[in-house]
């Protein structure tokens, strides 16, 4: 979708996954150099067949991963390649800083039960993978000048993983992976599913950064959990919370951060796919702490700038209160304090703000 781009300004994302930020070219490339057969051979088919084009449920978006990641799971190379593309497409959308998100296991094909997207067992590890995206990142953030970091996902579902990830959360700290997530089906609670809280625990023991799927389609005590159980310091998505006033008001004394994604909250079937009754009005008119992000733009068929066009038309949204976001996300950003400084000072002076101007 080409969209024409009303905030041609800096930005800053914080809610992308890399397995749903694949270029459909590199798919049908690797796919060709592994005599793996696709239903398609061409990048229009093949986009037709991945991307979702109606609203639907969460569950049917997930079931798009399936299309494509047994074509890039357990491929050295591709990993790689795929961490690097993912740079220079965040560099061409103006994006000067970007956290990524992905399961390192999902992207595995040893050490790893199951072994996922039906692949036969081989010999790249979480922890490899983890290294080679690490690589791949860092080699796009020389190449294209923005900075890149990544953020582990646990998988709701396989509790198993959990430590696993925090443990690869902290050998990489120093490479560039700067928190934890919690991802996959909501009404799968922390009660029934100990390892998340566990892991959640470690990482907050240990100093490392943790942001949870919540409130997406699951209900308001969803995030309340986040909060309160796994010690979220910023919510993805978020938007049931504002079911329940009292814990919106709570969050929104807090300044807690929310993840939001308005392309995605409407494909997903997690919002009202009309844009003029999107939670995000409410966000934006109670000057909440919260980012505009893609979720997983491949899927989509978008770009930030469609999230960005889509709030301005639809939502309100005016360069002012584009700007206003942006510095409250490279604030909520998991960067280390004089890191973070820096990054709020470079927008800044981009938007050509002094220390005083109100936003």
């Amino acid at each position: 979708m080409a969209e024409q781009a009303v905030f041609d300004q800096a930005k800053i994302e914080l809610h992308v996954h890399l397995d749903g930020a694949i270029r459909v070219q590199t798919i049908l490339d690797v796919a060709k150099r592994r005599g793996i057969p696709l239903p398609a051979n061409t990048v229009e088919e093949m986009t037709q067949i991945i991307i979702l084009q109606q609203p639907a449920t969460l569950t049917k978006f997930l079931g798009k991963f399936a299309e494509y990641m047994h074509v890039i799971a357990g491929d050295r190379e591709a990993i790689k390649r795929i961490a690097y593309e993912f740079v220079e497409d965040k560099a061409r959308e103006g994006v000067i800083y970007v956290e990524v998100r992905y399961s390192p296991h999902f992207l595995a094909n040893t050490q790893v039960d199951p072994i996922p997207w039906n692949q036969a067992e081989g010999d790249v590890s979480p922890d490899e993978v983890v290294h080679l995206v690490n690589q791949g990142l860092s080699e796009g953030e020389r190449a294209f000048r923005i900075k890149a970091r990544s953020i582990l996902c646990c998988m709701r579902h396989m509790p198993s993983w959990s430590m696993d990830v925090v443990e690869l959360c902290k050998k990489y700290q120093c490479e560039g992976v700067v928190a934890i997530d919690l991802a996959g089906d909501e009404s799968l609670n922390c009660k029934a599913n100990p390892g998340h809280r566990k892991a959640y625990e470690e990482a907050a023991r240990c100093g490392i950064h943790r942001t949870v799927h919540a409130g997406e389609v699951g209900p308001p005590s969803v995030v309340n959990e986040a909060v309160e159980v796994l010690k979220a310091e910023r919510v993805g998505h978020g938007y049931r919370t504002l079911e329940d006033r009292d814990l919106y008001k709570k969050l929104l004394a807090q300044k807690m951060h929310f993840e939001v994604c308005p392309i995605s909250s409407k494909l997903t079937g997690a919002c009202d796919p009309d844009f003029t009754k999107h939670p995000i009005i409410t966000l934006r008119k109670d000057k909440a702490n919260y980012s505009l992000n893609t979720d997983d733009p491949l899927i989509f068929n978008s770009t930030l700038h469609l999230d960005y066009s889509t709030a301005h038309k639809y939502m309100g949204f005016t360069e002012q209160e584009f700007q206003r976001l942006n510095i409250c996300s490279a604030k909520s950003s998991f960067l280390p304090e004089k890191e973070k400084e820096q990054l709020v000072r470079r927008l800044m002076e981009a938007y050509e703000m002094n220390e005083s101007t109100k936003l």
